[in-house]
This record gives structure tokens, sequence and C-alpha cells, in this order.
């Protein structure tokens, strides 16, 4: 349900996971539950579509927007100092000192008074999502940063179900704009940065959906997104290739080598199952590790308090395929929830049943939740092997072998790696490269 600004307690976030055995608490919480339906219902909302594509945009919409503005131009006000250390520039600092003392009154110009009661506790999240003032750092945790504010928006009905797609083509790409500008300006370190098999420095939301936003697109075949012409055409239309220009901006060398992990899901045969996959690793490799849900924030809005429902979110599941008819859509119009399939508990055995909250239940009129049918078979032929490949040996089914001897890394940006550790084969199935 939508929370009533008016009559809800709010709180400021604190944190509540301090051991790895925590882990297993969050993951049994009310804020796991609608952080996975916000991510799951925004990768169907932009499934097959263009950033370009044209939706509603609202008030609260082009708030947020000029929010993310204003921040953007604190950057240009605040350049970086002249230091002897190649990263981590301590301008950001005064940047962060700004942003901090300034917050809440940005927020409150992006949302309408109804919702201003809820301004403090959700400004900590927009605070967390530019990176970390002592360590002068930006990862995946401060993305998600970001997701938990969008998720808060929703929940208290700023946002509602027809943003969704302009939450992800128009919020969250203005949002990835600014951190990118961010991660430049100050030159801000790759937080738990794992190097060259990594799959990108800073980023992995963008991934997932840009992935969504390319199925269905018959000319653009996955195994062609490390062809740096193909990415340079449609990087305005498709996130994914965004994320990948950025890329081959800032690192030199073979694909192979300085990107081996995207390099290696390029060879997955469809877009459908490159989406499943990084939802998977996402979970895996973000939402499942204490070094990243350890700094996370809970309040009365995204609670730590244990789900009366547990929610199970297959990768790739279509909300129409997890509509309930039985239940009533009597206050679709007060804001958005993210999507539940909750297991119920009946003599000691626990059924799978895929449930969707009322908020959405016109959702599976959305052109995007058609079913997706399989496109490889009309994916175009690559006309030459793709760069990087006569360095690298056949990639084994699990998708994280290369070839025995080692690999260089180019333009290696951070001091300390570590190897990612090995996912699940089943995480991209089936993946096959080209050889020469």
């Amino acid at each position: 349900m939508v929370i009533d600004c008016k009559n809800h307690k709010f709180e400021v976030p604190q944190r509540a996971v301090f051991t790895p055995e925590d882990v297993k608490k969050w993951e049994q919480s009310n804020a796991y539950q609608d952080i996975i339906g916000f991510l799951t219902a925004m990768n169907t909302a932009v499934k097959g579509k263009k950033l370009s594509v044209e939706c509603a945009v609202s008030p609260v919409t082009v708030g947020l927007l000029n929010m993310l503005d204003t921040i953007s131009h604190w950057i240009d006000d605040i350049p970086p100092v002249d230091q002897p250390q190649r990263y981590g520039n301590t301008a950001f600092r005064d940047f962060y000192a700004k942003l901090k003392e300034n917050g809440e009154q940005v927020v409150k110009e992006a949302l309408s008074e109804d919702f201003h009661a809820a301004v403090p506790e959700i400004t900590v999240y927009l605070l967390e999502s530019v990176g970390n003032s002592t360590r002068i750092d930006y990862g995946t945790g401060h993305e998600l940063s970001f997701i938990l504010f969008l998720t808060c928006i929703f929940k208290i009905g700023a946002l509602k179900q027809e943003d969704s797609i302009a939450v992800v083509t128009k919020i969250f790409m203005r949002y990835l704009t600014l951190s990118r500008k961010l991660q430049m300006v100050y030159k801000m370190e790759p937080a738990g940065s794992q190097g060259v098999w990594s799959l990108d420095d800073y980023q992995f939301i963008p991934f997932i959906w840009g992935s969504s936003q390319l199925q269905m697109n018959p000319k653009i075949a996955p195994e062609m997104f490390s062809n740096e012409k193909i990415v340079n055409e449609n990087a305005d239309e498709y996130m994914f290739l965004a994320c990948i220009k950025f890329i081959l901006s800032v690192k030199t060398g073979p694909f192979a080598e300085h990107s081996n992990q995207l390099w290696n899901i390029s060879g997955v045969q469809s877009w459908s199952k490159i989406n499943q996959g990084l939802i998977k690793m996402y979970k895996a490799e973000v939402l499942h590790k204490f070094p990243v849900v350890q700094h996370m924030l809970f309040g009365s809005i995204l609670s730590i308090s244990p789900a009366k429902e547990i929610t199970y979110h297959p990768p790739g599941t279509e909300i129409s395929s997890m509509r309930n008819p039985s239940m009533s859509s009597a206050t679709g119009g007060q804001g958005f929830m993210p999507p539940r399939a909750s297991a119920v508990a009946s003599q000691g055995r626990v059924s799978m049943t895929d449930r969707m909250p009322v908020h959405i239940s016109q959702m599976s009129k959305m052109p995007q939740d058609l079913p997706f049918n399989d496109i490889s078979s009309v994916m175009p032929p690559v006309s030459k092997t793709p760069q990087g490949l006569s360095t690298v040996d056949k990639v084994s089914s699990n998708m994280l072998t290369t070839s025995k001897t080692s690999l260089p890394c180019a333009e290696e940006r951070h001091p300390a790696m570590s190897p990612l550790n090995s996912l699940p084969p089943d995480i991209f199935p089936k993946a096959t490269k080209h050889t020469q």
C-alpha cells in the first residue's frame, strides 16, 4: 500500500546489517521485497523501448530532473583542485558537503508539499547515491542507493505507475550522466573494483535495464555490442550500448582484454537470456554480498522488518504473468507498488504463488508485457570477428575461463583488485563464442 505522508511517522534511516549473518535478515525484509519488485517492474516497463520513446512526463518527473541538473551545476561550481594523487580529488568533499547542506531543499523543490514530511528520510538515500566522501569512491552500492531513493518516492505515491518508463529513460539516465560526471571530474576510485573481471568499474543497473530495452530488437544481436561502429550508432537510444561507449572512451586495447566479463556475455544467444542472467548476477554479486549491503540504511519506508510474505522473483518474469485476477483494483490510482510473488506456508509446506498488487493491475495491458519470442533466428550474422578475440580461447560454459596465458589489463585504473568469484554456470546459459 502507498504510505499516507500526513499520518505516517517517518524516521532517519539507520544501518541494520552489521555482520554477514545479518544478510539473511535483509533478504527476508520488506525492503528487499520492495527493491526487487521495483527493479523487476522498471525492467518490464522499458522492454523493447528506446530511450527516445514517447512517455508520460509528470510534474514529479520534471522536478526530479531539475533536481539532478541543479546537483550537476554544483560540480561546475566546485572544480577539482591540483593535487599529487591521481585518484580521489579532495574537491569532492566540498561538493558532498554542499549536497548534504542543501539536499533536503532540492528534494522539496522536486516534490509537492503533500510529500514534504517524507523528505528528511528519503534525502538520506540521495546523499548516499553520489559516492563516499571519506574514500572518494563510487560503486554499485552507491548506485543502489539511488534505486532506494526512487523506490521511496514510489512508495509515498509521488511517482506512479504511469511514470515507470520515464523513471528509467529520463530520471535514471540523468542520474547516470551525473554519476559519470562525478567519476570523471573528481577521479573517483571504483569502490570494490574487480578490475578486468568486473562488469563495469562503477555501474550495474543500466546493463540490466539496457538489456531489457534491446529485447525484440532484430537488428542488434548480443555479439554486436563490442563493435564500436554499432555502439556509436545506437548509444543514444540504448542504455546498455551507452555504457559500452563510455567504457570504450576510458579504456584502451582489445575489448576482450579490458572488459572480459562483458566480452563473455556477448556470446549469449539472446538479449532475453542476457537480461535474465544479469538479474541473477546482480542478486549474487550486489544484493546478497555483505560488503555492499552492510552500508544500506533502513527506515520507515524501506523497512528491515521481516516480510509477511516471502517474495520470489524469477529473472525476466513478466508482470502480466504475476497477475492475480481475484485482487481488487479499487486503489489503482494511488501510486505504484512493486510487484510481489508470495510464498504461502500451509500444512508444513511452502507453495510458490505469484501475486501482483492492485496498484499495477492494468500493467498487463501494456505492450511491453507481451510474451517475448526468441528472435535469435532472425539476428543478422556478424560480418567479422569482433576485436580482441584472437587473444582469447573459446569461452567455456561458465563464461569465466580465458586462455591459460594471463591477459594484461589495459589502462587498469584501480590499484587493488581481486578476481571475481566464480559464478554458477547457469547464470548465462549456453554462452558461446566465434573463434577465428
